[in-house]
């Protein structure tokens, strides 16, 4: 069994159909979707392409998606700083009126997968307990211990943060993919394959065309999308600062 687990997606239609062109090419045999499939650009057609694929395919649910299925359901959280509110409604309207509502809603938190060679893993959002939490692989340990304590498997994927990483904390290995469509770093796609070895794979595609598809979509923020996570997303350095200010402690 080969897995490959493709996480934060958000919306990058041909980001993700760059990924599943060379997906094929690795003898990937499942899919494990870690969640933030939507908001953003296409989410209409990013759903319906993951849910055509001819290979067994999961999903988790990440923060992305659930707070976009409460506004689908009449609901505002509090939970999105203002200046994405609009994106979220835009992306709420486009998947309540292709009728996505129980899609989302049966996506589960987190699931295991026995993987042959790798034992069984983990795959989560965030971290284990929350969709929401934030480490990186500068995040000290003892400040990570109790989350990853008593999980009884030798293994766990994490996304949320869109950078990769490979660590290990108090014995279990803990990864992280990076973003197939919203990277934080150099551009391009990133996804993990889980076999009999760990293999971190990055997926160059058309960056100016997948630029122009984007802007010309309806949503509100294409332009800046386009701009900021498909042409020159911001650095991992400077991602890591932000990040680091508001990271478990």
């Amino acid at each position: 069994m080969r897995v490959a687990a493709l996480y934060d997606i958000h919306g990058n239609l041909p980001a993700l159909e760059a990924v599943l062109h060379d997906l094929r090419q690795a003898d990937v045999t499942r899919v494990v979707v870690g969640g933030d499939v939507v908001p953003d650009p296409m989410p209409r057609e990013t759903l319906a392409y993951l849910l055509d694929l001819d290979l067994p395919v999961q999903f988790i649910q990440g923060n992305g998606d659930r707070e976009v299925l409460a506004r689908m359901r009449g609901k505002e959280t509090g939970a999105i700083p203002e200046q994405y509110q609009e994106s979220m409604r835009w992306t709420a309207q486009e998947l309540r009126q292709a009728e996505y509502e129980p899609v989302l809603a049966s996506w589960p938190s987190s699931i295991r997968v026995q993987i042959p060679g790798l034992g069984e893993v983990l795959f989560c959002h965030a971290t284990p307990r929350s969709d929401t939490e934030v480490f990186t692989r500068l995040t000290p340990e003892e400040h990570l211990l109790p989350i990853f304590a008593g999980l009884d498997v030798p293994l766990v994927v994490c996304g949320h943060t869109h950078m990769p990483f490979d660590r290990t904390i108090g014995g279990v290995r803990v990864l992280n993919p990076g973003s197939v469509g919203m990277p934080f770093g150099e551009p391009g796609a990133y996804w993990l394959v889980l076999g009999s070895e760990v293999q971190f794979r990055k997926t160059a595609y058309d960056l100016g065309n997948a630029a122009e598809r984007i802007r010309g979509t309806a949503y509100p923020q294409a332009h800046e999308f386009a701009a900021r996570n498909v042409l020159q997303p911001p650095s991992e350095d400077e991602t890591l600062d932000t990040f680091t200010r508001i990271a478990l402690r």
